[in-house]
């Protein structure tokens, strides 16, 4: 049997409808899924939850969706937690990917399998190419290479899986608000199309790192491409990037030229959606091997 520990974002949805089976749906307290839980737990019973798994025949655990690191509250931890104490707080103190590896070891250490949501629905992963009509330009493929060198160095310190690089200069680097944040800083207040995305104010209040102009001032993003894949080395059985149709819009407003992933590397969901969103508007989609030029 199989558990989904959901987080927010689309998902969680997008996998259970591609299971030939639901699996059981599992949600942290203060994580509120698209999709309705059967169990809802606290980091502090993280012991008991386990051994509930266990108890209900539960073999192997798939982690799908955004969660941000939890508090803990000492006061609530229960006798089943108490020895994982010392590698949750750890954990939480780590990068994302540090803290991922240890709370994946300590289910794999129950006996429990963790799964890739890739490897459960591997449709997800589209194949190599460009998939839109609008091409890809020599210095676009330059930027490429300059944008996939930016992530390794971002990778290096655990922060982040995308930037946005224009003509041999990185505009933007994604922080811990998200890739839509990061590209909020470049959509015109009054644009349309990001209206009916989500409202630019809510999300500049908490936007991602981005480097300004010569005077200081924010630069516009036209023409810029969007670089989104995987930290290097990371394991890739939880926090694979995801797109969806709100990545591609907010690309269409802020005016970028196209939007690069790495193969295999990003899930993309509304895959088909995506694709023609991008290309009404004029954009490139291209799913770019590792390394490639």
């Amino acid at each position: 049997m199989l558990a989904l520990i959901a987080g927010t974002g689309d998902l969680p949805v997008a996998l259970v409808a591609r299971l030939p089976a639901r699996p059981l749906i599992c949600a942290m307290a203060g994580f509120r899924p698209a999709i309705t839980p059967d169990i809802t737990f606290r980091i502090e019973h993280l012991g008991s939850f386990l051994a509930d798994l266990k108890a209900r025949g539960v073999t192997g655990v798939c982690m799908a969706g955004a969660v941000t690191r939890p508090a803990i509250d000492p006061a609530a931890i229960d006798a089943a937690t108490k020895p994982l104490v010392p590698r949750i707080a750890a954990a939480i103190a780590q990068g994302d990917d540090g803290a991922l590896r240890t709370i994946i070891a300590i289910f794999e250490e129950a006996g429990l399998a963790v799964k890739a949501a890739h490897d459960l629905a591997p449709d997800l992963l589209p194949q190599a190419g460009v998939l839109s009509s609008a091409p890809v330009t020599f210095d676009h493929r330059k930027d490429a290479v300059l944008a996939e060198e930016t992530l390794a160095e971002m990778g290096q310190v655990d922060v982040g899986q995308a930037c946005i690089v224009r003509a041999g200069l990185v505009l933007a680097r994604e922080g811990q608000a998200g890739t839509d944040a990061m590209m909020a800083r470049f959509v015109p207040d009054d644009d349309p199309l990001w209206a009916v995305v989500d409202s630019v104010g809510d999300i500049l209040g908490t936007a991602a790192e981005w480097l300004s102009g010569p005077e200081g001032t924010p630069t516009d993003a036209r023409g810029a491409i969007l670089f989104k894949g995987p930290k290097p080395d990371q394991d890739r059985r939880a926090d694979l990037p995801v797109i969806g149709l709100r990545t591609a819009k907010a690309a269409v407003a802020a005016g970028l030229a196209g939007v690069v992933i790495e193969e295999g590397g990003v899930m993309v969901l509304d895959l088909e959606e995506v694709t023609a969103t991008l290309d009404r508007a004029g954009l490139f989609f291209w799913v770019r091997p590792k390394g490639g030029a």
